[in-house]
């Protein structure tokens, strides 16, 4: 049986209430205001939300800019959501 802090990456499980609001938003396609940290960088984007992605027990948002890019956020790195 191997240990599951092997490798820890330092993830944090979002709450299930914030977890829904990402399914709910990749059933009907709508659009998301997020606000997340990454390299020590705040963001504010209008994204839609596609999928969500699971890779060595960390969770990942895969969705699509404004400006078209796909982009992939760790869901631990969002503080802010906004349903639009």
């Amino acid at each position: 049986m191997s240990d599951l802090n092997d490798g820890d990456t330092g993830y944090r499980p979002i709450s299930c209430a914030d977890h829904d609001v990402f399914e709910i938003a990749i059933l009907h396609r709508t659009q998301l205001r997020l606000m997340w940290v990454e390299n020590n960088v705040l963001q504010d984007q209008i994204v839609t939300p596609l999928d969500i992605e699971t890779s060595n027990h960390e969770e990942f948002l895969v969705a699509r800019s404004t400006t078209g890019q796909t982009v992939r956020l760790r869901l631990d790195w969002i503080h802010k959501i906004q349903t639009l």
